[in-house]
């Protein structure tokens, strides 16, 4: 009687954790072409690192791009474009945030806008 109680509750244990839902994590590389420095890397990287649903934030400053993983159950791609573009930045087809951009330093701005990295 033990056995077949036992075995009636780890097959219901296990029923359960198998039906349990899994979070969907989905990768993007979104294209962040007002990427200047590394002041910039850590200011986007930063910002969003601190929004819900997103596990990962990596810049490459060369090819001015960004990869970001989420939970979908949490976030979606535009959220995130929409989350670059407040911090300052262009991404992909969404314009940065006039305000914010302005409040960028120097070196973080367009080249036409008199920053970019300074020549040598």
């Amino acid at each position: 009687m033990k056995i077949f109680l036992f075995s009636v509750i780890a097959s219901a244990g296990l029923s359960v954790f198998a039906s349990a839902q899994t979070k969907a994590l989905l990768t993007a590389k979104i294209n962040t072409p007002t990427v200047q420095c590394n002041n910039c890397k850590q200011r986007i990287e930063s910002y969003l690192k601190r929004y819900d649903g997103v596990t990962y934030a990596n810049v490459n400053v060369k090819r001015k791009e960004t990869t970001v993983k989420y939970l979908t159950d949490r976030t979606n791609i535009e959220n995130i474009k929409a989350a670059i573009a407040n911090a300052g930045y262009d991404a992909d087809d969404v314009a940065a945030n006039p305000d914010s951009y302005k409040a960028l330093p120097k070196c973080c701005k367009k080249p036409a806008d008199g920053g970019g990295k300074p020549k040598q």
